[in-house]
């Protein structure tokens, strides 16, 4: 049955959205999203939904309210479940009353998701809490956008009072509430993209905060806080204190495997930009990999040498006639990583190098008899020929077979633009294997990297980065995404 779901986005870190609110978003057969609401969160919706910018900012409304409202409308009479995502909470100076209204009066099946409204997450990020015993026991919610039409005797004596869209009027509201009687020096703070890591706060005064704000050249979205809770903003914030607040930061990884490293940036503070400039597929033919699949229980040892050759690999050996049953090779996995893979699938791992690159992997052979041996390296379709040949030396049988080939996505060239924009260009990009390195080179002019910094997952590909004119700033000393976080922390410090 159809249905319109008002969800709430939260303040804009998406992982403030709600669980169902996530839930609903991936059942939707379109999205309705506006202005405030992240557009990370639409990674959550199904790749059939439709998605629709109907953002509304002060004097530029792309559509009208009615349009919405008749959009919601029409999509739910055709059968289509809907999700109206909305910054904030719907029922917090969201109009999400208004759009309940004509739902109803529609007779349109809806449910309202709340949201973290961002005053809670302005308490919460900028450690402002709205309330505290020694400071306030009320709090009041006001909105600045016609302040001609607040009576406030009534609401500027409040002992917290939070101002939504009120930036553009801060001067009146300020001399207002000044007039009434309140303390011109009472603390006051403005915060834009609260809870986001491009969070920008000022600080000051009753009095002053406006030419604080003005000399700062602050321009909404923004939400005021005064009271003398925001004299806690200096003791309790640890938001914008992470080590990587507000560094810009990509992810080159393939889709699908960056939420790793993505994860832990943003856990430190940083805005994370996911931008795959590869694409992991199935090689063009699987033939060897298929016959060599046949044959498995003739080999001796199976080397993963990545997590993507260990799943296609199973996809593969999913699709022939044998299974797991068929493998007596002893494994070897390159990194904790393609260890985990393997040991995923309930195997065992008889032999990991100590780090996490050819070379190493052929000193952890060193102590073992491969003459007479066959081995099997199911492996990217290009790569180096480093451990074949020299496991050819020790007298081994090496079958060598395409498992995967990266390429470089279609969609990539066009977000170049976007992510290297000369108006905020990234603080960092971090490489993860060489592939990563040249791609983005074609992807990229050199000179939309003019000031970005580098970091690289190992040796191997710093290499392949300093061939091609780039200064490596942060080499992982573990050859692991943990250890290019710490690479990263280790400059910033520095």
């Amino acid at each position: 049955m159809s249905k319109v779901y008002l969800v709430g986005a939260g303040p804009g870190d998406p992982e403030l959205l709600t669980l169902k609110g996530r839930r609903v978003l991936q059942r939707a057969d379109a999205v309705l999203f506006d202005h405030l609401a992240n557009p990370a969160l639409l990674r959550f919706a199904a790749e059939h939904a439709e998605r629709i910018y109907v953002g509304k900012k002060r004097s530029c409304h792309t559509v009208s309210q009615q349009e919405i409202i008749d959009m919601m409308i029409d999509r739910a009479k055709r059968g289509l479940t809907v999700v109206r995502l909305k910054g904030g909470d719907p029922f917090i100076f969201g109009r999400g009353g208004e759009e309940a209204e004509a739902l109803a009066g529609a007779g349109i099946p809806f449910e309202v998701v709340p949201g973290v409204t961002t005053p809670l997450g302005i308490a919460a990020y900028c450690g402002v809490p709205l309330t505290h015993r020694n400071h306030t026991s009320v709090v009041t919610f006001v909105t600045g956008h016609n302040p001609e039409s607040i009576d406030w005797d009534r609401v500027g004596r409040a002992e917290t009072l939070v101002v939504f869209m009120g930036l553009t009027t801060l001067p009146v509201i300020a001399r207002e509430i000044i007039r009434r009687g309140r303390p011109a020096n009472t603390p006051a703070m403005a915060v834009r993209w609260a809870t986001r890591p491009d969070q920008w706060t000022v600080t000051g005064t009753l009095e002053n905060l406006p030419d604080r704000v003005r000399e700062a050249g602050m321009k909404p979205p923004a939400t005021i806080v005064i009271g003398e809770v925001v004299s806690l903003h200096q003791t309790l914030s640890w938001y914008e204190k992470l080590p990587l607040f507000g560094r810009r930061i990509v992810v080159t990884r393939p889709r699908g495997q960056a939420e790793d490293l993505a994860l832990q940036l943003h856990d430190l503070g940083a805005e994370v930009i996911e931008y795959p400039t590869i694409e992991i597929c199935p090689p063009l033919n699987t033939g060897p990999l298929d016959a060599a699949i046949e044959r498995l229980s003739a080999y001796d040892w199976l080397i993963f040498t990545s997590v993507n050759g260990v799943r296609f690999f199973l996809e593969r050996l999913d699709a022939s006639q044998v299974d797991l049953r068929a493998l007596r090779a002893k494994i070897c996995a390159i990194g904790p990583a393609t260890r985990k893979a393997v040991e995923d699938l309930h195997l065992k791992v008889d032999l990991m190098p100590d780090e996490y690159v050819a070379e190493s992997l052929l000193e952890a052979f060193a102590g073992e008899e491969m003459r007479g041996k066959r081995v099997l390296l199911p492996r990217a379709a290009v790569a180096r020929d480093l451990i074949p040949t020299a496991l050819r030396e020790r007298g081994a049988e090496v079958d060598v077979v395409g498992a995967y080939r990266t390429v470089v996505p279609e969609e990539a060239r066009d977000q170049a633009a976007e992510v290297f924009h000369s108006a905020r260009r990234p603080d960092w990009v971090t490489f993860t294997s060489s592939s990563t390195v040249k791609n983005l080179l074609s992807l990229v002019p050199r000179e939309a990297l003019d000031g970005v910094r580098f970091a690289s997952i190992g040796p191997v590909t710093s290499d392949t980065a300093r061939r091609h004119g780039l200064s490596i700033d942060a080499e992982a000393a573990r050859y692991t995404v943990e250890g290019l976080v710490e690479a990263i922390l280790a400059a910033e410090t520095r």
